[in-house]
């Protein structure tokens, strides 16, 4: 008897040594340096790094005991959902990165919003859902932490230096992509036209759609913003465009909890529905804009409970593109 209990604590001490000190919080891997990421140094000194098999350390029964926004759905699908936050460890037998195993309508249905026939699936024209490997393109390694921080929770892309720099705002890390001369390799972007958008919004952006400080006096024919927007306040490129789905085209939001993010609360989270028909962006403005003096029938509801917009169910690209100056562009 006394064999076999020396034998069963030999091969505890060698489980210990190959995963590291239980007690150990392990600062490779924390909400409070931003990395979740295995590294290395995984397990204490390595000794763990490398290894498929989540198993051989870490029982479901107390893992994330701490973490009640995700510990039952680690405990009811298992060693699944480990890669999504923590990497393959280093090993090409682990699981792929799967990030929709709790990102998804029933785990985690609000972070984010996946409702929506349109996503950001880097392909156009395509219809399909988000999948895992295209979560982390742009999210390589998140701290999950609840609060979203770009230069924490999006992946670095290179500049036109080609140096990774900080993001000033979410908005700069759209435009590592879309712009004319300093694309990022496997993500080219080839334009329809000189000025579409997808290539041609970075120079628009900084020169005439920033929706706000360029020419944001407040003082034109239409002017009037709900509570939450100013003039002069830059708008951010997810302020109308859903990156994880949406019903519209062009990823433009179709409710207002996908977006408007510096909009009144007690606006935004009714929520307001946003349909794009034929040109009629008006669902999707009167979100943000409201007449002070109503003119050209300013007053009219767009359909989704709000007015404040001229010329509803008319045509608005006309007059309001990226990257056209009358009416200070889109």
């Amino acid at each position: 008897m006394r064999n076999i209990t020396l034998i069963a604590l030999l091969m505890l001490s060698m489980l210990l040594s190959a995963c590291g000190d239980s007690n150990d919080k392990n600062g490779a891997v924390s909400v409070e340096s931003g990395n979740l990421i295995l590294t290395t140094s995984h397990g204490g000194q390595g000794a763990a790094w490398l290894l498929p098999d989540c198993a051989a350390c870490h029982s479901l029964e107390v893992i994330h005991a701490d973490v009640k926004q995700i510990r039952s759905i680690v405990r009811d699908k298992g060693y699944t959902t480990c890669t999504g936050c923590h990497g393959r460890n280093g090993s090409s037998e682990s699981e792929p990165r799967r990030c929709s195993v709790c990102h998804n309508h029933s785990d985690l249905p609000h972070t984010p919003r996946l409702q929506g026939q349109h996503a950001h699936t880097f392909t156009v024209g395509d219809t399909a859902v988000l999948n895992d490997d295209q979560c982390v393109d742009c999210h390589v390694a998140s701290d999950m932490d609840g609060l979203f921080e770009p230069n924490r929770d999006l992946t670095g892309y290179p500049d036109e230096t080609q140096t990774v720099t900080s993001y000033g705002s979410i908005s700069e890390f759209c435009l590592r992509c879309h712009n004319r001369d300093h694309q990022q390799a496997g993500f080219e972007i080839i334009g329809s036209s000189f000025n579409d958008p997808l290539i041609a919004v970075e120079e628009a952006f900084h020169f005439i759609d920033q929706h706000g400080s360029v020419d944001g006096s407040g003082t034109r024919t239409y002017a009037g913003l709900r509570q939450g927007y100013e003039y002069r306040t830059v708008v951010a490129c997810i302020d109308c465009h859903a990156m994880h789905g949406t019903d519209n085209t062009k990823l433009i939001i179709d409710n207002s909890l996908k977006g408007v993010t510096r909009l009144d609360t007690s606006i935004r989270e009714v929520p307001h529905s946003v349909t794009i028909s034929n040109g009629d962006y008006a669902q999707l403005c009167v979100l943000c804009h409201q007449m002070k003096v109503i003119l050209d029938d300013g007053d009219l509801e767009t359909g989704n409970g709000l007015s404040g917009v001229h010329e509803v169910g008319s045509d608005c690209r006309i007059c309001h593109t990226h990257g056209e100056a009358i009416q200070a562009g889109l």
